[in-house]
């Protein structure tokens, strides 16, 4: 039986560390929360030189200090010595801004390697970098590769089994030689132990209590006698700990790079598309036509797959008549036909687009234009808890929310990425749009247009109304950290690399949202079935018993099941009133919500003489907030991991959009 060793990678957001995980791990990995946390936990598995490596991704951040709960999981996780071997993960092309998280890890015994990634984007800038060199003062392993170059990993192997097999830490002579300089720093070192706290050295307490952080401390006050804990409260006071550390290291980094870093000495100018993406006036703008811009560019790749669904449920029609020839049950026929095929038909069309929506933004991720996004919204999305990369995710939900919860997967915090996908799910998708204008123009004529700009505002004041009940148990006020402090460059994309993520992503998206919507589905269609010509379908007991509370609402129970229907697809909305109020059949309504079809050539005759205009008032705006579709809600679960959440923010939308209903139909009421 091979030797299994675990390896821990730590870096900065944007060093590469996803893409390290993706091309190691592949399909052996899994993502969920740390126990207690609301942070991602991404682990793997692969296997190389005859030996078994569990591959742990920690949480993105710039520094070990305890500022956010992604920081003190990450420390905790290396001091617990469950880590073999930590991997620091650093950009090439940036190596004095992302040496800093080696520097706040000297001092760890836990023994590591580095990994100075993205030497391709390093080289095109005309950097030449001698990593010999900088392993001879660092004391480890380092090597310099691409982690998108699939066929360059040799040197990654290589570095990876000397860290194994070595064994070192990092060396940091050179570092407390610039820490004995700092006021108080001696002395407090000196009440520091050996061993006093496992997986930490006496100089990297002893910084970290200069630097004031309180989960050292409130280690130190557990560990130490009140007279030791006295005296360093006494050796902080008058110290700017913080400042002294971090020149500290700074100038370690300046000395590790000494010689080691060559490059062409040019009049280096702001890039013409930074130029544009950073002015004051035009930044927002440009950044929201690109997102646009990319959102239709989506549909280019989506194509094949969309049209694959569509042929797909072609097959309904054929295998009916094939099984209805055979003498097959009725019953078991719809099941084949209408909850399988049908619901993977709908499954493919919706996937189709999550395909399209993940290799462009993913493009625009890989080459840099993403970090341009969140540095220029930044401000912005913080006034809700958010980064900046969330406006993405919102502006993609007008296309399609299953798209918006996928473009979700480039915020690297939890809570972040649940908070924004609530968010998004307010946001009104093409199926609606394609519903809205319609049913507004019908009833309300020129009024239309008024309505449509009051559901937008409803629109914006659901999302703060939703940001401030969700947000304090997502995102905590820490977390709510603030701009960028340095943009990365642009660089030529790995297309292989790409390729290989996103087919990943949406084989794992399929089969996760596959499980979901044939479930809910299933479900719907056992619930509208007629299992005999006399028998009435559970849809309707439900619907005309509970009618005299869903007209509080100003929906009769007619509009009602076309609501819960618009769960399942907004589209069929319209097809299920048309089999409802012609006397169609419940299974006929369970078709029209999958397929969107089935729309009586009369509608509007029949919506003008069965719906009045406050019920109409009232109907659009419950299918407006409503949960967005069946596969939303699979690929919402696919993204955060958690049932709970997901299912918090399906009955919190489908409660808010009947209470929406309701005062839209009170208003109604008094106007017409």
């Amino acid at each position: 039986m091979s030797e299994k060793v675990t390896i821990a990678l730590l870096g900065q957001p944007n060093s590469g560390k996803s893409t390290l995980f993706n091309a190691l791990t592949g399909l052996h990995q899994h993502v969920g929360n740390w126990p207690g946390k609301t942070v991602e936990k991404k682990e793997g598995s692969f296997s190389y030189g005859g030996r078994d490596y569990e591959l742990a991704d920690l949480p993105g951040s710039y520094s070990l200090s305890a500022n956010s709960d992604e920081e003190v999981i990450t420390r905790d996780f290396i001091a617990s010595g469950k880590a073999d071997v930590v991997c620091i993960l650093t950009d090439s092309s940036q190596l004095e801004r992302s040496l800093f998280m080696a520097a706040d890890y000297a001092g760890i015994t836990v023994p590591c390697m580095l990994i100075l990634n993205m030497a391709d984007v390093a080289a095109a800038q005309g950097k030449k970098i001698d990593a010999g060199l900088i392993e001879q003062k660092l004391g480890v392993p380092v090597v310099l590769f691409s982690a998108n170059d699939k066929k360059g990993y040799a040197p990654f192997y290589n570095a990876l089994e000397r860290a194994v097999a070595e064994k070192k830490t990092l060396d940091t002579a050179s570092l407390e030689a610039l820490y004995e300089k700092i006021p108080r720093y001696s002395e407090v070192k000196k009440l520091m132990p050996e061993d006093l706290i496992p997986g930490y050295s006496p100089m990297w307490l002893a910084a970290k209590t200069l630097e004031n952080d309180p989960v050292v401390l409130a280690k130190l006050k557990n560990t130490l006698d009140v007279e030791t804990v006295s005296r360093i409260d006494g050796y902080r006071k008058g110290v700017q700990g913080a400042v002294e550390t971090g020149g500290a290291k700074f100038s370690w980094i300046d000395g590790i790079l000494a010689g080691a870093v060559t490059e062409k000495k040019e009049n280096l100018t702001l890039g013409r598309l930074d130029r544009i993406y950073t002015h004051k006036t035009w930044g927002k703008p440009a950044v929201v036509l690109t997102i646009l811009l990319g959102l239709i560019a989506s549909f280019i790749p989506a194509l094949p797959l969309m049209g694959f669904g569509k042929v797909f449920g072609m097959l309904k029609e054929p295998v009916t008549a094939a099984l209805t020839s055979a003498g097959c049950p009725d019953f078991i026929i719809s099941i084949i036909c209408t909850v399988f095929i049908q619901s993977l038909s709908y499954i493919f069309q919706m996937l189709g687009f999550v395909f399209g929506v993940t290799l462009v933004f993913g493009l625009l991720e890989e080459i840099g234009v993403m970090a341009r996004v969140s540095y220029v919204f930044d401000n912005t999305m913080g006034k809700l808890g958010l980064q900046g990369k969330s406006v993405m995710p919102f502006l993609v939900s007008f296309g399609c929310t299953m798209g918006g919860a996928a473009g979700t997967r480039v915020i690297d915090n939890w809570g972040q990425k649940v908070l924004t996908i609530a968010l998004a799910w307010a946001v009104p998708c093409g199926a609606a749009w394609a519903v809205i204008p319609m049913l507004s123009s019908l009833f309300f004529g020129p009024g239309a247009v008024l309505v449509i700009v009051v559901i937008l505002l409803t629109m914006l004041l659901h999302m703060w109304i939703t940001a401030k009940i969700f947000g304090r148990g997502l995102v905590k006020e820490e977390d709510r950290y603030g701009m960028i402090m340095e943009l990365p460059p642009y660089h030529k994309p790995k297309w292989g690399a790409l390729f290989r993520y996103v087919l990943g992503r949406t084989k794992d998206t399929f089969v996760r949202v596959t499980k979901v919507v044939l479930l809910v589905c299933a479900i719907f269609w056992l619930i509208s079935y007629s299992f005999s010509a006399d028998s009435v379908p559970l849809l309707y007991r439900i619907g005309t018993a509970i009618e005299p509370v869903t007209k509080l609402f100003g929906l009769n129970w007619q509009l009602f099941v076309a609501f819960i229907a618009s769960s399942v697809g907004k589209e069929g909305a319209l097809g299920v009133i048309s089999a409802l109020f012609t006397g169609g059949n419940f299974a006929g309504a369970f078709n029209q919500a999958m397929s969107g079809g089935g729309v009586a050539s009369n509608l509007n005759e029949i919506l003008l003489s069965n719906v009045t205009k406050p019920e109409a008032l009232a109907f659009i705006f419950a299918i407006t907030f409503n949960m967005p579709c069946v596969v939303a809600l699979a690929a919402t679960y696919q993204e955060i991991h958690s049932a709970k959440w997901t299912a918090k923010i399906a009955v919190y939308y489908t409660l808010t959009a009947l209470l929406l209903a309701a005062i839209a139909y009170r208003i109604g009421l008094v106007i017409f």
